[in-house]
């Protein structure tokens, strides 16, 4: 059927939409294409979240920061470095923390909250609400918090020169977090 459109009779197979067919799109089409690219695939994204390092290792930092569901999960531990991923439910925060000798780099992905940060845990005079693409930089020895202030989950990566977590950490919740920090004294 010719649509008038093109500079030439344009034939339209409707079998070629029956996918058991597989033939007929290629018998009919110069250059083949794939009937189901790969990026159509759930799993096509899927990136398996668990801690790579020492070895080298590329991700996609904001598709594995999105696809995360734990509190905290370590993502790469080195010797002088850490990313770890986390997802911070509404309402909830990291919780007020200080690194005496790590600076701490952090990432907002999704979401939206509130940073705070001082020289001592009763005076927090730094504030500043962030969200999406904002960038959190923690000198060693600041006490800090960011609170999810937002109505869906707050998806973060940070990094720890040097490393502050055990390789291959993954803390499902919040109080796994606290209940770790308590018996390894992290």
């Amino acid at each position: 059927m010719y649509n008038g459109y093109e500079p030439y009779p344009y034939y339209v197979d409707t079998s070629m939409y029956n996918l058991n067919n597989i033939y007929n799109v290629y018998r009919r089409y110069p250059c083949p294409y794939w009937v189901n690219p790969p990026m159509y695939n759930p799993y096509y994204w899927f990136i398996e979240l668990k801690d790579y390092g020492p070895d080298p290792f590329v991700v996609n930092i904001e598709k594995a920061t999105k696809q995360n569901n734990t509190f905290r999960t370590a993502l790469w531990t080195g010797d002088n470095l850490q990313v770890t991923l986390m997802s911070i439910k509404p309402g909830e925060d990291i919780g007020l923390e200080v690194h005496p000798t790590v600076d701490q780099f952090i990432r907002i992905e999704e979401g939206q909250g509130i940073v705070q940060m001082g020289d001592s845990k009763d005076k927090l005079d730094f504030q500043e609400e962030v969200y999406d693409d904002y960038a959190i930089m923690i000198p060693a020895g600041k006490w800090h918090n960011v609170i999810n202030t937002g109505n869906k989950p707050l998806k973060l990566y940070t990094i720890y020169a040097p490393p502050e977590h055990p390789r291959g950490t993954v803390h499902e919740t919040k109080e796994d977090a606290e209940a770790a920090e308590k018996k390894y004294g992290q």
